[in-house]
């Protein structure tokens, strides 16, 4: 049996990370975006987080759920083509808005460069961090311009990786980048 101030804690946290327990019918509202080339209407709460609309309402699990702070970086999204935190995002801001997540970057059955270089380069340890890391990869490469080390360095600075996988992750990063010119 859990001891109550054990019981008490993980229920404050939850209601913290996961806002999905405090909506009320009238709170909801009609929220419309694109969401991997696929138009999405959905009634919900505005203010909830984007992370727990992508996976209660859409099934798109890919996206995983970790420090509800936006500091790991394992729930990245692309809005717009541009890397987001979807854990402090609210819903609303996505409104008529592209977003992307790890299930779309697949095409026609075939891997998208990124995630064949971190297979090739495993760095992907445990995976949980990996569609973070490769969606930011992804916002940092679409240009196409040639990055050095460092610059991919800066750029996922902000996603960590608790298998100690970096040194990996920039090779396969770079990889792609000279795969995707």
């Amino acid at each position: 049996m859990i001891p109550a101030l054990f019981r008490k804690r993980a229920h404050s946290r939850r209601e913290r990370s996961c806002d999905t327990f405090r909506t009320r019918k009238d709170d909801m509202s009609p929220i419309s975006f694109t969401l991997n080339e696929r138009a999405v209407r959905l009634e919900v709460d505005a203010s909830r987080k984007l992370i727990w609309v992508l996976r209660t309402e859409l099934a798109m699990t890919g996206t995983k759920p970790s420090c509800g702070r936006g500091l790991c970086g394992a729930c990245t999204v692309l809005i717009d083509d541009q890397p987001v935190r979807s854990c402090i995002t609210p819903v609303e801001s996505v409104r008529g808005k592209r977003v992307v997540t790890i299930e779309a970057l697949a095409k026609d059955g075939q891997l998208h460069p990124l995630q064949k270089a971190f297979i090739r380069h495993d760095a992907l340890q445990c995976g949980f961090c990996t569609p973070g890391m490769i969606l930011t990869a992804y916002g940092l490469l679409r240009d196409k311009r040639k990055r050095s080390r460092r610059e991919i360095a800066r750029a996922m600075d902000g996603n960590l990786c608790r298998c100690g996988a970096h040194t990996r992750i920039l090779d396969a990063i770079q990889s792609a980048a000279a795969e995707m010119k």
